[in-house]
Parts: C-alpha cells; structure tokens; sequence
C-alpha cells in the first residue's frame, strides 16, 4: 500500500519553471523498491506518461516531448519524488499525477509506463502564452 500526495502545481508564463514534488507514504512492509513516474492529462487528451525513475534513481526515461526540459529524481530517504520543470510550454498545461509501481525482479522498471497502480491526487499546471 502506498498513498501518494502530489504538490508544486500552479499558474507560470511559458518560457518559466515549476517544480513539482510528490510524498509517497509506505504502509506496508517489505520491499521499497517502487518504480516512480509522472503522467499529465490534458482536458480532451488521454493520459501520457511523462517521467520516470528507477529505484535506485539511476535509470530514467521522458516522453520526447518534455526531453531536456524536465529533470526526475528521487529522495528515497524522504519518500520523495520530483519533477523539475524548465522552459514551460502552453502544451505542457496539464493535470499531473504522480504514480508508483512495484519494480520488477531485479529493481528494473519493464513495460515502459504500463502497470502503474498507485496514484496521487493530481496538481493542475497552467502554463500561459
């Protein structure tokens, strides 16, 4: 069981920066090693995986269109994920969630972004032209 609380959304200009932060609470016992993501949903739009992390956090991926803009990380002392966000497009306005999934054997994250089951409440990210 993990319960997820997503923070950091707000209103920017295009061009500004966000930086989002995610509390994953842990309450049962056993493995931590959750795979960690961001996904966004645009009104009209179906759900896009956007960043994900690895366990160790040394493993990443993006979809194409947030490379080199977004950075993902981990703070597993704190039971904390983050998505730092840079040069804001109108395009990346969004509903954002956060969402964990139980790695596979070996701390692998497999299956690209299927099989995320838990998931955050989600912050609004405005981004104005």
């Amino acid at each position: 069981q993990v319960n997820l609380m997503e923070s950091g959304g707000g209103s920017v200009q295009a061009g500004g920066s966000l930086q989002l932060s995610c509390v994953a609470s842990i309450y049962t016992y056993g493995t931590y090693d959750y795979c960690l993501g961001w996904f966004r949903q645009a009104p009209g739009k179906e759900r896009e995986g956007v960043a994900l992390i690895w366990p160790g956090g040394g493993s990443t991926d993006y979809v194409d269109s947030v490379k080199g803009r977004f950075t993902i990380s981990r703070d597993n002392a704190r039971n904390t994920l983050y998505l730092q966000m840079n040069s804001l497009k109108p395009e990346d306005t969004a509903m954002y969630y956060c969402a964990a999934k139980l790695a596979s054997y070996g701390g692998k994250c497999l299956r690209g972004w299927s099989g995320y089951n838990y998931w955050g409440q989600g912050t609004q990210v405005t981004v104005s032209s």
